[in-house]
């Protein structure tokens, strides 16, 4: 099968072999740099949740307040992933993909002296907007830069460094929030978390720019000189030449209605897998701080134990993500964990009965099943769109992903206030969505993306999907 009409004879070369490089250790070194950061994107977004209880004592917060700050946080997310990702498709990857650990590093170190709630929930949002341009920067960049056969397990176990930053998180809050003042062991950990984020930075800046993006803004000599440095296995590459505005696209990118437009089934999948996890997973976080602590009168420096035990099943279940999704397929493995995930969490409703040690095992379990589950769907709608809009795809699926997890924490609040049962209950309808939508998907002919080059499954090829 030929590349579409817009490249040339040159560019399909350069396009089949970037496809077909053997794995190396540059690209072992990419899975790290990408992986250190979602690291620390995860460490930025559990540690909200694990010194929420602080944050209440200190500020005198009700539980309103609370969804307050996870609610600016999913606000940020939402702007970053979908403004940024736009501006990926424009400006390229790296840029975007080096900013975003720079903004939300020092805003995050800035958090630890906010001196007052206003202050906090501003930071919060600013932090949010530096990871949503990860979601949307850092998903492109993988999907462009690996081996197609290798594409499905690289991203996932990138993904996979989430469930290792939350530990992270967990572990040094517990640690922090146990031998500190409360009011101070907070600050401490926010300190640190923005001083290690704009250190990664640092290290990230020899990643190249995705040969793909150059390709598709006439720039394939630039884009040859870094395909043949891959190959070679180099893992320190130029800084990529600054180019005029005019220079930097090929064709019309970065444009939601061209994604609405022409590509609607692929957007739409995206958008409901995102908003089914984001729903279900950051109100599965919630539910802890917001609806468990005070329910069973539990000290905020026991809550980061909750969170110790919900990442170490996160880690059993990315990679079991990671195993399955260039074995079994991606349809099979996202609808399998999405309604596992939904199963689970009625399962669960039935732990809040038995006490703190049954609900911490059962959250775990949980936790397993969720994150499974998003890092089986991150790989399958990123890869979808074309190299042109990728981001822009991807941020426009994330962002509507953050109205739910904005969302969510309320109703989590609200209804678990009533009843904690009937909260997990709700949470599974969600995971249920994202499991019909793949269904959907599947069942009208969608394409299975397993093992075929970026350029094959664009909708160049695929019609009416």
């Amino acid at each position: 099968m030929s590349l579409p009409d817009h490249y040339s004879a040159a560019e399909t070369g350069l396009l089949d072999q970037l496809s077909t490089l053997r794995w190396n250790r540059f690209h072992t070194m990419l899975v790290l740099l990408f992986g250190l950061g979602w690291a620390l994107d995860a460490f930025e977004v559990t540690l909200i949740g694990n010194v929420l209880g602080a944050l209440r004592a200190h500020f005198h917060l009700g539980s309103n307040a609370m969804s307050f700050i996870l609610a600016a946080w999913f606000a940020g997310l939402m702007i970053g992933a979908s403004g940024f990702g736009v501006l990926s498709d424009r400006y390229g990857r790296r840029r975007i993909f080096l900013a975003s650990l720079v903004l939300y590093g020092a805003a995050t170190l800035a958090t630890a002296f906010a001196p007052n709630l206003a202050a906090l929930l501003l930071l919060r949002l600013i932090a949010g907007i530096g990871v949503g341009a990860e979601y949307s920067a850092i998903n492109a960049a993988i999907a462009e830069l690996v081996p197609s056969r290798s594409r499905g397990r690289a991203a996932a176990i990138v993904l996979n460094f989430w469930p290792v930053g939350s530990l992270v998180a967990a572990l040094l809050s517990w640690l922090v929030l146990s031998a500190l003042p409360p009011d101070i062991g907070w600050r401490v950990v926010f300190a640190l978390g923005g001083v290690i984020a704009l250190s990664a930075a640092w290290f990230r800046r020899y990643l190249p720019e995705s040969p793909r993006w150059l390709i598709e803004a006439g720039r394939s000599s630039e884009a040859r000189v870094i395909i043949s440095g891959i190959a070679s296995g180099l893992t320190s590459h130029p800084k990529p030449a600054a180019a005029r505005a005019i220079q930097r696209v090929r064709r019309e990118t970065g444009s939601f209605l061209l994604l609405l437009r022409h590509y609607p089934g692929r957007l739409a999948l995206g958008a409901a897998l995102d908003f089914a996890e984001a729903s279900g997973y950051y109100g599965l976080f919630a539910f802890l701080p917001i609806v468990v602590l005070p329910a069973l009168h539990l000290p905020p420096a026991q809550l980061p134990l909750f969170y110790l035990a919900g990442s170490v099943g996160a880690l059993v279940g990315g990679l079991a993500a990671a195993a399955l999704l260039d074995q079994l397929g991606r349809g099979w493995t996202v609808g399998g964990f999405y309604l596992a995930t939904a199963f689970g969490l009625v399962a669960f409703s039935s732990f809040t009965r038995m006490g703190a040690g049954p609900i911490m095992i059962g959250f775990a379990l949980v936790n397993m099943l969720a994150t499974g589950s998003w890092i089986a769907a991150y790989p399958t709608f990123s890869e979808l769109f074309p190299t042109a809009l990728r981001a822009t795809g991807i941020g426009g699926s994330v962002a509507v992903g953050r109205i739910g997890a904005a969302l969510s924490p309320f109703l989590v609040g609200y209804v678990g206030a009533r009843s904690m049962p009937a909260a997990l209950i709700m949470l599974a309808g969600f995971w249920a969505m994202g499991a019909v939508a793949i269904l959907i998907w599947r069942m009208r002919g969608g394409v299975e993306a397993r093992g075929m080059a970026l350029e094959r499954i664009s909708p160049e090829f695929i019609a009416n999907v």
